[in-house]
């Protein structure tokens, strides 16, 4: 993030709005504004993410920061998501539900959801209902799949290089 000023301000300012909007969308109490908030996070963590993974891909030897940038971005994914399924809420506040006791009490529920349909370990305590949302987490599962297999790869062949 420091070598690209252009992500750097793109993610700020994303970061510096969705406070903005969500002062105003408790003042205001509409759900539109916390579901844009909730989006507008998502955008900023978005590209915090891909900017740091793209420099991962540039790596050409190895060290232990490298790992710790890799777990970084594993992270930021599931808060990303998390920030979705929270606009997601926003809108439908059924669009969660607890298998055993009903709807789901955001936010902690959701940063839970989102770990544990990242990792693919899928408890099944939480269920999205809905097309949306469960496309949603079916997306999440396999970009939770793929982002660990290419950064493998990706970090083994640059250790293999060095």
């Amino acid at each position: 993030m420091r070598r690209n000023r252009g992500f750097r301000a793109t993610a700020l300012v994303s970061i510096a709005l969705g406070l903005v909007l969500a002062v105003t969308a408790n003042i205001t109490g509409s759900r539109i504004l916390l579901a844009t908030q909730w989006i507008v996070l998502a955008v900023a963590f978005g590209v915090v993410a891909g900017v740091m993974f793209s420099y991962l891909t540039t790596v050409t030897r190895v060290h232990v920061g490298h790992l710790y940038i890799a777990n970084s971005v594993y992270l930021l994914l599931a808060v990303l998501f998390y920030c979705i399924y929270s606009a997601a809420a926003a809108l439908n506040p059924h669009a969660f539900v607890q298998t055993a006791t009903g709807p789901t009490h955001a936010p902690a529920d959701l940063l839970y959801f989102s770990l544990v349909t990242l990792t693919t370990l899928g408890y099944g305590d939480i269920v999205p209902v809905g097309g949306l949302v469960r496309m949603l987490a079916g997306l999440e599962a396999g970009t939770g799949v793929l982002y660990v297999a290419i950064t493998i790869a990706t970090l083994v062949g640059a250790y293999r290089r060095s």
